[in-house]
C-alpha cells in the first residue's frame, strides 16, 4: 500500500472534477479553474500518450491554453505507465504548481488514478500479460457476465465488490489469483481511509444515461469524422505497434480491427460506440461506489458558470486534513 503522510498533506487541498466520457468536463473545468485560481492535472490514463489526440479527446488546445494543463502528451505511444507512476508524477506536479501560489485541480474519468490519489495503491504481483490476453479473447466470446461468474467462483469476495462490467478489474483479480494462488481479497487490505469522504473535494458530474449515451454517439462520430482512420494509420506506422497500456484506449483497437480488414468502417464505428457506451457505464458504477464523490446532477445542455458556482459552494464547506 503506497499513501505516504507527505503525499497526504500534498493532495489534501486539491480540488477533482470527474464524470463518465463526454460528459462535459473539459469545458466545466476551464470555468472553475479560472475561479479557483488553479492549473489542472490530467485524471486521463491515456490523455499522457502523444500522438493519440481525436481518440481519447483531450481538452482542445484552445482550453488549455486557457488554463495550464499538466500530464498530456507525456509519453510516446509505445511506452507503459503504470498507476504508481502517476501517483508519483501528480504529486510532483502539485507541489509545482502550489509553490505558484494556485490551487490544483484534478479533472478526468479515470477512477484508478483517483483512487489511487486519494486511497493508496496495492501493488500486487506484476502483470501476467499472456495471461491477460488470454482472459480479454474469452471476454469476447463468453461476455462480461460469464467473466464475473468465474470470479465468482474462486473469490466470492471480491466478486461481491465488483460489478460483472467491470472487465478491467475482474481480470486483474484473476490474474492475482493465477499469479500467487491466493485470492486477491485475502492479499488485498482494504484501501486506508487516509482522507476520510466528507473531508475530499471530489465532485461527479452525472447526466441521465440517454443524454450521456446521446454525447458519446455524437462524440464518436464527430472523432471518425475529424480523421481517427488516419490517426490510427499514422500511428502504427511510425511505430508499428501500441504499448500494452496505449492500446486500451477505446476506439483505437477497433479501428486497427478495421485496417486489417477484419471490419467494415460502419461496423467499426458501431463498436466503438457500443464499447464506449459500456466503458462509461464501468466509470459511473465505480464513482457510485467510492464515498469520497458527491455527485452534481445535470442536464445534457447545463451551462459552466452556474454548475462551477455549484461546486465552488459546495467544495468551500468542506474542511480538508489539517
Amino acid at each position: 500500500m503506497m499513501n505516504s503522510n507527505d503525499d497526504l498533506r500534498t493532495i489534501r487541498n486539491c480540488w477533482f472534477l470527474t464524470g463518465a466520457t463526454a460528459s462535459g468536463k473539459s469545458t466545466l473545468a476551464v470555468v472553475l479553474a479560472d475561479k479557483l485560481n488553479a492549473e489542472i492535472i490530467s485524471l486521463d490514463s491515456m490523455a499522457i500518450y502523444q500522438e493519440m489526440d481525436l481518440g481519447t479527446a483531450k481538452p482542445s488546445l484552445e482550453l488549455r491554453n486557457q488554463v495550464p494543463h499538466h500530464l498530456i502528451d507525456i509519453l510516446q505511444p509505445t511506452q507503459s505507465y503504470s498507476v504508481s507512476q502517476y501517483r508519483a508524477a501528480a504529486v510532483r506536479t502539485i507541489q509545482e504548481i502550489e509553490s505558484r501560489g494556485k490551487t490544483v485541480l484534478f479533472v478526468g474519468g479515470t477512477a484508478l488514478y483517483l483512487q489511487a490519489l486519494i486511497k493508496g495503491i496495492f501493488e500486487g504481483p506484476p502483470a501476467d500479460w499472456d495471461f491477460r490476453a488470454q482472459i480479454e479473447n474469452e471476454v469476447e466470446e463468453v461476455g462480461q457476465e460469464a467473466l464475473h461468474h468465474r470470479l465468482q467462483l474462486v473469490d466470492p469476495l471480491s466478486a461481491d465488490k465488483l460489478h460483472p462490467n467491470d472487465s478491467r478489474r475482474i481480470i486483474r483479480a484473476l490474474e492475482v489469483l493465477h499469479v500467487t494462488g491466493q485470492p486477491i481479497s485475502h492479499l488485498q487490505r482494504e484501501f486506508e481511509r487516509s482522507m476520510k469522504p466528507e473531508q475530499c473535494r471530489v465532485f461527479w458530474l452525472h447526466l441521465p444515461r440517454p443524454q450521456l449515451h446521446k454525447r458519446i454517439e455524437d462524440r464518436v462520430q464527430v472523432m471518425f469524422d475529424q480523421g481517427l482512420v488516419a490517426e490510427v494509420e499514422g500511428l502504427l506506422s511510425r511505430h508499428q505497434s501500441l504499448s500494452r497500456s496505449a492500446i486500451q484506449a477505446v476506439g483505437y483497437k477497433e479501428v486497427i480491427s478495421h485496417l486489417d480488414g477484419k471490419l467494415t468502417l460502419e461496423e467499426t464505428i458501431d463498436l466503438v460506440k457500443i464499447r464506449t457506451r459500456r466503458f462509461a457505464r464501468g466509470q459511473e458504477t465505480w464513482f457510485r461506489n467510492m464515498d469520497e464523490s458527491r455527485i452534481l446532477e445535470v442536464e445534457s445542455d447545463f451551462e459552466n458558470l452556474p454548475v462551477a458556482e455549484q461546486i465552488l459552494e459546495l467544495g468551500r464547506q468542506i474542511q480538508p486534513l489539517d
